[in-house]
């Protein structure tokens, strides 16, 4: 008798940080008895929206969107992307005082990010637009709004477009924190596969993770593959950022970091209350 693997579909972004830690599960280098894992690439704010709906059994999502749908999802230990002073980037055309902005068009690459959730905590009197992560830069150049919130590679890539910085969020958290990492982006497993499934999917997650660390050069050369012409050296300077140790098992500071950014979230409105955090392979809990 044959028995036919359980289809496991996993979400994760166009961008190299995801492509990195997922590649060795998505392409066979590691595996999981029973299950055979399907891949979905979507923009991130697209798998936030399918989160909210429980669609993707294992999928990567906004740290911010993970608060409106905890109900469906359990955290994996495996996969989270911290910055330690460093994170989403404020750009504009021209050197200005953040402060200036209140009342103006600033660009959020979707209502649902962790980027936008910051925005509005640090700048909560500007008139936010949400736009594709890869228009973001566009929207700036082309004056449609006075200034915009970058992810992904453009942290890193926006002075060759001949953008200005105002403002390193991952640098704003640390100072705000005592020098908290900043939780951005969090892989998760949605709660009715139950939790021995969630243990071996974090299991293997983490074993993609090591494979790819292990195995560098294979490994970005893949994810190259989803930055958007970046050269090598952007690629893996990147990747570096979000796929470390920290990724491999998230450490008790990030995770006090993402219960703290729920709380100031809560406080200031954003969010209609601060989700409870169960994240799988992980026993402590912060206070």
């Amino acid at each position: 008798m044959v028995l036919t693997a359980r289809v496991i579909r996993v979400g994760h972004s166009p961008d190299p940080d995801d492509a990195f830690m997922f590649y060795a599960l998505l392409k066979g280098k590691v595996s999981l008895d029973g299950m055979r894992f399907e891949e979905v690439v979507e923009p991130i704010e697209d798998l936030n929206r399918r989160a909210l709906r429980g669609e993707l059994e294992v999928t990567a999502l906004s740290a911010h969107a993970y608060a409106k749908c905890a109900h469906r999802y359990w955290i994996l230990s495996a996969g989270a992307s911290v910055g330690r002073g460093y994170g989403p980037v404020l750009v504009a055309r021209t050197p200005q005082n953040i402060e200036a902005l209140s009342g103006q068009p600033v660009a959020v690459p979707g209502e649902l990010t962790t980027a936008a959730l910051l925005a509005r905590l640090i700048l909560p009197g500007a008139r936010y637009v949400s736009c594709p992560f890869d228009k973001v830069s566009d929207a700036v150049l082309s004056g449609q709004v006075r200034a915009g919130v970058l992810i992904h590679e453009g942290q890193l890539t926006y002075a060759s477009q001949g953008l200005t910085k105002l403002l390193d969020f991952g640098q704003w958290w640390a100072e705000q924190t005592e020098g908290l990492p900043l939780p951005l982006g969090l892989d998760v497993v949605r709660s009715d596969l139950g939790e021995e499934t969630a243990l071996a999917i974090n299991r293997a997650l983490k074993d993609s993770i090591g494979y790819a660390l292990a195995h560098a050069g294979e490994a970005l050369e893949y994810a190259r593959g989803f930055g958007r012409g970046i050269s090598p050296e952007v690629n893996s300077r990147f990747v570096s950022m979000y796929v470390n140790e920290d990724t491999r098992a998230l450490p008790l500071d990030g995770l006090t970091a993402l219960t703290a950014l729920y709380r100031r979230a809560a406080a200031a409105g954003l969010l209609s209350h601060a989700p409870d955090v169960r994240v799988i392979g992980l026993s402590v809990v912060p206070s």
